[in-house]
């Protein structure tokens, strides 16, 4: 039994470690890094050590609620809140009690921000309201979770209360959406004009995935200098079309991860991961999303009450990886 790493992985780990991150040709060498093998624990330890010093071992937690169920028309092959997937028949908009509610238990369990999520047919209008009252009933962070958006809705979310907005690229994106990915980016765009954070993932991974895609958003994430990014996996829900696929282990997702943490280099402030997962909190990550509302993973109408993680749970991951999520967020400094 050899202890060793191969040179070529010890001189990107060496490169990667030190947060000037590294070049396409390196990600994908690493992409390809037997799961069991020296080399990936290695690659593990070096995007792990990396995030530990910039992030000065703060663990994030991000309160997704998620504001309607919906059977979206948009029709995402991965979602289980769209009229194909047939698990929602009818529209629910949680009330304002709810959403304060929900709101309010996460300030008091001292969540990092509150992501809200909406289906790509919410009235814009109703998601500045609920930025509104938000803004004005709890002291967290809002983020914006919702479709493409012009400048003239990007300075109205900042005028509601919202201080980011996540928006991603999704794999598959004009395969498995009806949207454009050159669309995605112009919205991108829009959120870093106005003054928006922009908070981002490379997702949803499943097994059909090339590592060369995977990796383009990644980049993508750098060039754009995205607030945070990382990795999720594609979870599938009863009847999902992507069902046929798989879905990736933990295990692999947490070596993306750690490929995500060298690329992206001293850009972030923080490095995220879903589902919840503690693999992925030693391989580079360090926030994740506790979950209440609709969730695109999910067929409960309120995912808290199926596959939503809570925050108190989410912090006790943190904490049994050695992780503080109690100190103040880098995101929003």
């Amino acid at each position: 039994m050899t202890w060793k790493i191969a040179s070529k992985t010890g001189e990107i780990l060496k490169k990667g470690s030190d947060g000037s991150g590294i070049d396409r040709d390196e990600a994908l060498y690493l992409m390809a890094l037997p799961l069991r093998s020296k080399d990936t624990y290695a690659l593990m330890e070096a995007a792990d050590t990396l995030s530990r010093d910039t992030f000065g071992n703060k663990g994030e937690n991000h309160f997704h609620i998620g504001l309607n169920v919906a059977p979206c028309p948009l029709n995402c092959s991965f979602c289980s809140l769209t009229v194909k997937a047939g698990i929602f028949k009818e529209s629910i908009d949680f009330s304002d009690d709810q959403i304060l509610e929900w709101a309010r238990h996460g300030e008091s369990r001292k969540a990092d921000s509150l992501n809200l999520m909406t289906t790509g047919s919410f009235p814009m209008e109703r998601l500045l309201h609920v930025g509104r009252l938000l803004r004005d009933n709890v002291d967290v962070p809002l983020v914006a979770n919702t479709r493409d958006i012009t400048h003239e809705e990007g300075e109205a979310l900042l005028e509601a209360g919202f201080v980011g907005a996540y928006h991603a690229v999704r794999l598959g994106e004009g395969r498995d959406t009806p949207l454009k990915r050159d669309k995605r980016i112009e919205t991108i765009k829009v959120l870093k004009d106005v003054g928006l954070r922009w908070m981002n993932c490379v997702e949803p991974v499943g097994p059909e995935h090339e590592a060369e895609e995977i990796v383009d958003l990644m980049f993508l994430a750098r060039k754009y200098e995205a607030t945070y990014s990382g990795v999720m996996r594609r979870v599938n829900f009863p009847g999902s079309p992507m069902e046929k696929y798989g879905m990736i282990t933990e295990r692999e997702m947490s070596r993306m991860v750690a490929v995500s943490r060298l690329v992206m280099g001293t850009v972030p402030k923080a490095h995220c991961t879903h589902e919840p997962n503690s693999l992925s909190l030693i391989a580079g990550g360090n926030l994740l999303f506790p979950e209440v509302g609709s969730s695109p993973r999910d067929g409960e109408a309120d995912t808290g009450k199926g596959r939503g993680n809570t925050v108190e749970n989410c912090a006790r991951i943190h904490m049994e990886t050695g992780w503080d999520p109690t100190r103040k967020s880098n995101c929003f400094a």
